[in-house]
């Protein structure tokens, strides 16, 4: 007997794996840039900026979701209203480079307490972990407690966050 089939939402595919059922467009786009600048918006505000019916849009954001390019919506976070006003990436070098290590520390860091993000790379380092911190001591001990301290790690570097400027889509 055959298996029953499945939607994209029932069977999710890890991230940055998903392949939308039909090519995004402009007015996909249109929507996810406008969903990224204000992930708030209602259904009937974002159909009215991008002007097309209620219903399409809905549509359009169900499949978009579903098929992976809206991957989740966000709270884009003031760190220094929370008494964490120190930004900074950090650059991490490993002396090897053991799929076990790596999956090791992908786990580890995921659970730091401070870590915004970290980012696998090509290059020179290996990682660039995005961290905040209530103060140049408090940051200072995060790197040495949880990133220099960690096995493998033969270079940290870490350069402060001054400004965040965020980015646009690029056009089709």
């Amino acid at each position: 007997m055959p298996a029953p089939s499945r939607t994209p939402s029932q069977n999710p595919q890890p991230t940055g794996t998903a392949v939308p059922a039909r090519p995004v467009d402009d007015l996909d786009r249109a929507i996810v840039t406008l969903l990224i600048a204000d992930g708030r918006l209602s259904n009937a505000e974002l159909a009215r900026r991008v002007g097309c019916p209620e219903s399409t849009c809905a549509g359009r954001v169900r499949a978009l979701r579903e098929s992976g390019v809206i991957a989740g919506v966000h709270a884009d976070v003031d760190h220094a209203a929370l008494g964490r006003p120190l930004e900074a990436m950090v650059a991490l070098r490993f002396a090897g480079h053991t799929r076990a290590s790596m999956s090791s520390f992908r786990k580890r860091i995921a659970a730091v307490p401070g870590v915004i993000a970290a980012y696998h790379v090509a290059g020179a380092d290996d990682f660039l972990v995005h961290v905040t911190a209530p103060s140049s001591d408090g940051l200072r001990d995060l790197v040495l407690e949880h990133l220099t301290s960690v096995e493998g790690v033969s270079h940290a570097q870490t350069s402060l966050v001054f400004e965040r400027i965020p980015g646009t889509l690029p056009a089709g």
